[in-house]
């Protein structure tokens, strides 16, 4: 059975999602990479607030290529998302809901989503082009200097995953 949730989303829906459960996601997510983690952990070291509001957010560990003629988007595959682990668990405190990406995660992380009461999400490796289908646009919305490692604002459509790391 493939439970249906919608982002940004809602405590309730986080806490029915079991790890092995096939998830589709709709809605709004953001995509940051490692350049873009550091960025936002700098940023709340030294005080400045965030482009936009981290809180109930989902961010999918994706470094999209740039839209061919024609598409929204180009191929749009997760990256490793041990790469982020550093900076995880702060964000994870200040509200961040839902990650997606691939591979494993450290006790840190794990610890900090059951904490949290969020969810990390499996994409498939290597179906980027596939995953790409599902967005239905794409904006920029933050440290444009990042090149495809900025932050943009997707919104998808049952957007195929696997619940890896459940609240729980």
């Amino acid at each position: 059975m493939i439970k249906k949730i919608t982002s940004p989303a809602t405590t309730e829906e986080i806490l029915k999602l079991s790890a092995g459960d096939m998830v589709e996601l709709s809605g709004i997510l953001l995509t940051g990479r490692d350049a873009a983690h550091k960025r936002m952990v700098e940023y709340l070291y030294k005080g400045i607030p965030l482009p936009f509001d981290i809180k109930n957010q989902s961010i999918y560990y994706t470094g999209p290529c740039p839209a061919p003629p024609g598409r929204i988007i180009g191929s749009c595959g997760p990256t490793t998302s041990s790469r982020m682990d550093g900076y995880t668990p702060l964000l994870l405190d200040l509200g961040l809901k839902i990650m997606i990406g691939k591979g494993q995660r450290s006790p840190e992380v794990v610890e900090a989503i059951v904490r949290n009461q969020a969810v990390y999400l499996a994409a498939a490796g290597g179906a980027g082009a596939l995953i790409s289908g599902c967005i239905r646009s794409a904006r920029q919305i933050a440290f444009p200097d990042l090149g495809c490692e900025s932050i943009m604002e997707l919104t998808v459509s049952d957007f195929p995953l696997i619940c890896a790391i459940d609240s729980r």
